[in-house]
C-alpha cells in the first residue's frame, strides 16, 4: 500500500525533477532553483534553495556517495554543488551553449554526463572538472540518459525516439528506434537478472515516451560480447504521454508519471499494476524511489512534490517469500514455492505445481524428465527456463566458493556442458555457440583469431564439476 506522507510546496513554478541520496531529496524547477530536504523530517536544509542558474533547471542528481549534487539548465550550464554546505564547486558550460536537459553521474563518480537540446552530450571528468569526451546523438534533442551499473556503458534517449548505447569512450555501440513520437525518460535497474536461456546476465532498462507507452528492455553488458539491446514488453495504463520512469533500488518495481496526471507503480516481474496514484492536479514530470528507505517522490507542473511511503511487503510477488533467507529451500511449503515461482516470472506454473503438491524438497528434485513426463510441460523452452531457475536456487544453497576453473569465462557461471575451443580454453557450450553465431571468430579470452570453430567436449572437466557438486550437497 502506498500512503501520501508529505507534500512539498516550496517551488513557485513547475517541478521538473527530483532525486534522492541516502539522506536527502533534491528537487528542481522552472523557478531557477534547486531545493534540498532532509529525509528525517522533510525540512529544507539551511543552505537551500540553491540559486545560480539564470533560467529554469531541468534536472538534478546526486553523486553515488551523496556528497555532490549536479544540476543543469536552459542557461547552457551544468552546475556542481557540495551537498554538505551548498557551495558551488564548478560551473560546466556546454561547449555548444545549448540548453542542458539532463545530467547523470557515473556509478563510480568518475564522470558526469550532460546532454543538451541540440543533441550534444559531454562526459566531464569529475576529478579535474574538465571536458573528457563529447559526442552527438544522430537526430533531435538529448532528453534522457542512464548509466549501466558497472559504469562501462550508458544509454541516451532523444526527442526523435531513439535509444543509443555508448561506451565510456563515447563510441556509439548501437541505436534503436524505441518510441515513434520521442523518448522522454529512461532508467536502468541496478540489479542483474538472468535471461533463463543462455545464462547471460542482463540489466533491465525502461524507456517511456510521447506515445503513451513504457517499454521494458533487456541490456546485455559483457566485456567480451559488447552490448546488446533486446525488447522485452510494453507496460500500459497511461492515457497520455509518459514523462518519467524510475526503477526501485531492488529492480522489483517501476514507477511512471504522465500527462494524464497519474503515477503508476508496476511490478517488473509480471508487468502488473500495483498502485495508481492520482493526487497531482497537473502533468507528472518526475518520479524517483529512495535508495535506502521505502519512499517515493513524485513531482508535477502543479508546483508540488509528493512523498509516498509504501509497504515493501505489499503486494510485490518477489517479496512474498519473506522467509526465503531464513527457511531452507527443502523446508519450503507449497505456498513458498508458489511465491518463488511468481518472483522468477513463472507465475503461469503456480496452479500446475500446486496440483502436484510441489514443496521445497520436491522442487529441488525436479529434472527435465519429471517436468516432461510427470508435470507434462511440453515446451522445451519452458522446461529449460524452469530448470535454469531451479539450478540457480541450488547454487544459492552452496556456501563454498566455486573454483574459478569451473566457471565459464563468458557467463562467469558454473559450467554444465563445458567444451574446449581452439584457443585452448573451456567454455559453456551454449555461451561459446552464441559467441560464434554472432559472427565472432576471435577468442573471448585472448581476442586473437580462432584457427578453428570446432568445439570439443571437455568430459574430464564435466566429471570434476559433477564430483564437486556432489561433495557440496552431502
Amino acid at each position: 500500500m502506498a500512503t501520501l506522507v508529505h507534500t512539498l510546496a516550496d517551488h513557485s513554478d513547475d517541478v521538473n525533477y527530483c532525486a534522492f541520496s541516502s539522506s536527502c531529496l533534491a528537487t528542481c524547477s522552472l523557478d531557477k532553483t534547486i531545493r534540498v530536504y532532509s529525509l528525517n523530517n522533510f525540512t529544507e536544509l539551511p543552505y537551500s534553495p540553491l540559486k545560480g542558474h539564470t533560467y529554469g533547471v531541468h534536472c538534478c542528481c546526486f553523486s553515488p556517495s551523496g556528497r555532490v549534487l549536479a544540476s543543469c539548465s536552459t542557461d547552457g550550464t551544468t552546475m556542481v554543488w557540495d551537498a554538505g554546505d551548498g557551495r558551488v564547486l564548478a560551473v560546466l558550460a556546454q561547449p555548444s551553449g545549448s540548453p542542458v536537459r539532463v545530467c547523470r553521474f557515473s556509478p563510480d563518480s568518475t564522470y558526469l554526463l550532460s546532454g543538451a537540446a541540440d543533441g550534444s552530450l559531454v562526459l566531464w571528468n569529475m576529478q579535474s572538472l574538465k571536458l573528457y569526451r563529447s559526442g552527438n546523438v544522430k537526430d533531435g534533442s538529448l532528453v534522457a540518459c542512464a548509466f549501466s551499473p558497472n559504469g562501462n556503458f550508458f544509454v541516451t534517449g532523444s526527442s526523435c525516439g531513439d535509444l543509443t548505447m555508448w561506451d565510456d569512450k563515447m563510441r556509439c555501440l548501437c541505436n534503436e528506434k524505441a518510441h515513434d513520437l520521442g523518448v522522454t525518460c529512461c532508467d536502468i535497474s541496478s540489479q542483474p537478472i538472468s535471461d533463463g536461456e543462455h545464462g547471460f546476465r542482463y540489466f533491465q532498462m525502461a524507456s517511456c515516451g510521447q506515445d503513451n507507452q513504457i517499454k521494458l528492455w533487456l541490456i546485455l553488458f559483457e566485456d567480451f560480447l559488447g552490448a546488446e539491446l533486446k525488447y522485452k514488453y510494453t507496460l500500459k495504463g497511461h492515457s497520455a504521454p509518459v514523462l518519467a520512469c524510475a526503477f526501485s533500488y531492488d529492480g522489483q518495481m517501476l514507477v511512471s508519471g504522465s500527462v494524464d496526471k497519474c503515477v503508476i507503480i508496476y511490478e517488473t516481474t509480471t508487468g502488473n499494476t500495483l498502485h495508481t496514484l492520482s493526487q497531482h492536479t497537473r502533468y507528472v514530470t518526475t518520479c524517483a524511489f529512495a535508495p535506502c528507505s521505502p519512499l517515493l517522490a513524485t513531482g508535477s507542473m502543479d508546483k508540488t512534490v509528493n512523498i509516498w511511503h509504501f509497504d515493501l511487503k505489499q503486494p510485490c510477488a518477489a517479496n512474498t517469500v519473506e522467509n526465503e533467507s531464513e527457511v531452507a529451500v527443502e523446508d519450503w511449503s507449497e505456498d513458498d514455492v508458489s511465491a518463488w515461482l511468481c518472483a522468477q516470472d513463472l507465475a503461469d506454473f503456480v496452479g500446475l505445481f500446486k496440483r502436484n503438491n510441489i514443496d521445497g524438497k520436491e522442487l529441488l528434485n525436479l529434472t527435465k524428465e519429471s517436468l516432461a513426463n510427470e508435470l507434462k510441460i511440453e515446451s522445451l523452452g519452458l522446461r529449460s527456463k524452469v530448470l535454469q531457475k531451479i539450478e540457480e536456487l541450488r547454487m544459492k544453497m552452496i556456501s563454498v566458493t566455486v573454483p574459478d576453473e569451473f566457471l565459464c569465462p563468458i557467463t562467469r557461471e558454473l559450467m554444465k556442458d563445458p567444451v574446449i575451443a581452439a584457443d585452448g580454453y573451456s567454455y559453456e557450450k551454449d555461451a561459446i555457440d552464441k559467441w560464434i553465431s554472432n559472427k565472432r571468430r576471435s577468442s573471448p579470452m585472448t581476442n586473437l583469431p580462432l584457427p578453428s570453430l570446432v568445439l570439443t567436449p571437455n568430459r574430464t572437466l564435466k566429471m570434476a564439476i559433477s564430483r564437486w557438486l556432489e561433495m557440496q550437497q552431502k
